[in-house]
């Protein structure tokens, strides 16, 4: 089935003109979405909890940032920005109870929806924008006339309008700029998870430890070994953010590529293609997301147990020494 994609012609922010949208959280999204939309000409309520950081950062763009409840109260659309992990407690305790027949709940990630861990009223439209793109670029690249690509999902439908709705906040996002992508909660949900864990995180973390581990086993710099299996990543990762594998090889040396295209298959076999299989197999059941959930609940020991690990490790210690040798980058240290 080919791809449907929506621009702005497709998706007229008429839906949402003359009406209130709440944005519930002032974080990575949360901000992005609240200006963009509030530049668009709609009017935005922000929900944060007072005192915090995101909260005088509302105030400072503009916003008089309230309660969920005086957020909700009124608004056509809510969207929820809130890290995965405590959407479900907010949603129970202040979202779920101010809910009126009518109204549109809509999420950047699927993970509480697909999952049940939110199970709204059926008298209300649950809709997805998922920019493909962290929430300064989404702010950013509307400032400059243009737009981040967005993913667009309808799960419940009450009104009959829901992907109408959901369109005309990626219009005011400025996503129908550059593309909206339909989807599924669940292809989006299962996607995204399988995506962090097996590639962009989880995936490539471990290789460059290995590499790095491999190296400095075997008597070489570790300072030498970070330079050629971390610090280097961001070169080969730019240019196939910019043309794809392809690209990437017309840019690297001969030696470079015949390299990556005959030991590669070593290093990522059957047997690695196999475990992805099965961490695909945890994502799809549910399974992980049940574990995260009672992870968090029962309070991030194995979680901050992992991160101390890796945050103190040979690889992390020598790369805090040698970015401070590298004023250009703008090193950000935690």
């Amino acid at each position: 089935m080919a791809v449907k994609i929506y621009y702005e012609q497709d998706a007229p922010i008429d839906a949402l003109k003359g009406k209130k949208v709440a944005v519930i959280g002032y974080g990575s999204q949360g901000h992005a979405h609240s200006l963009n939309l509030r530049d668009s000409g709609i009017e935005v309520a922000v929900a944060e909890l007072e005192g915090t950081d995101n909260f005088k950062l509302a105030v400072e763009h503009g916003f008089s940032p309230t309660d969920v409840k005086q957020a909700c109260a009124g608004a056509a659309l809510i969207i929820v920005t809130l890290p995965d992990e405590i959407q479900a407690k907010v949603y129970a305790g202040q979202i779920g109870p101010s809910l009126v027949a009518g109204q549109t709940l809509g999420f950047c990630h699927g993970f509480n929806i697909h999952f049940k861990y939110i199970v709204p009223p059926k008298d209300v439209n649950v809709v997805m924008i998922a920019p493909k793109g962290p929430g300064h670029l989404v702010r950013s690249e509307f400032e400059k006339g243009g737009g981040v690509p967005c993913l667009v999902a309808v799960e419940q439908d009450a009104t009959g309008d829901a992907k109408q709705i959901a369109l005309a906040w990626g219009h005011g996002i400025g996503g129908a700029r550059a593309g909206i992508i339909e989807t599924t909660y669940k292809e989006e949900t299962e996607t995204d998870l399988f995506g962090e864990q097996v590639v962009l995180c989880g995936g490539l973390t471990a290789l460059i430890k290995a590499g790095f581990e491999t190296l400095v086993e075997a008597g070489y710099q570790p300072e030498i070994a970070y330079f050629e299996c971390l610090h280097e990543v961001k070169l080969i990762v730019d240019l196939m953010y910019q043309g794809g594998m392809s690209y990437m090889r017309y840019s690297i040396s001969n030696t470079a590529e015949y390299g990556d295209l005959s030991r590669g298959p070593r290093i990522v076999t059957e047997q690695t293609k196999a475990e992805m299989k099965k961490i695909l197999s945890e994502v799809t059941s549910g399974q992980f997301a049940k574990e995260w959930v009672g992870e968090y609940k029962s309070g991030l020991k194995k979680f901050n147990e992992l991160y101390e690990k890796d945050h103190g490790s040979q690889l992390e210690d020598v790369g805090r020494q040698l970015r401070k040798m590298m004023k250009w980058i703008n090193a950000k240290e935690v």
